[in-house]
């Protein structure tokens, strides 16, 4: 199972918009996931680099097209995320003429877990 796979049997919601420019999606990661496997063995968290690929999938299904990270410009975790915990995913997308930046917020019951910046390109199809 891919991240990606991974990402895609974990979402709960399809995509839902907030605020302008703002779109919404949910998450929720079973104990069993393979996600979880040997981080950590005895406290197992949702790893920080997921997190970030959840931001990257979630613009590819926004914006019906493959993506590329460019740059994380920005990473912070706030908090684990845990096995079975809903994880909320705001996600806002702004383009220019060289890079799309996606700007994601995470959280798990209304408390923030983190956040990233990323510039993302799309792949030549």
């Amino acid at each position: 199972m891919t991240m990606r796979d991974s990402i895609a049997a974990a979402r709960i919601s399809p995509p839902s918009p907030q605020e302008v420019g703002v779109i919404a999606f949910e998450f929720r990661f079973g104990a069993g996931d393979p996600t979880f496997a040997g981080h950590f063995p005895s406290r197992p968290l949702l790893p920080g680099v997921f997190q970030i690929e959840m931001a990257r999938v979630a613009a590819e299904w926004c914006l019906g097209y493959s993506l590329t990270i460019r740059e994380v410009c920005k990473a912070k975790f706030l908090r684990p995320i845990l096995p079975e915990e809903f994880v909320r995913l705001e996600l806002s997308l702004s383009e220019n003429s060289d890079a799309i930046q996606a700007r994601a917020e995470l959280s798990v019951n209304g408390e923030r877990a983190g956040g990233t910046v990323l510039r993302l390109c799309r792949n030549a199809e």
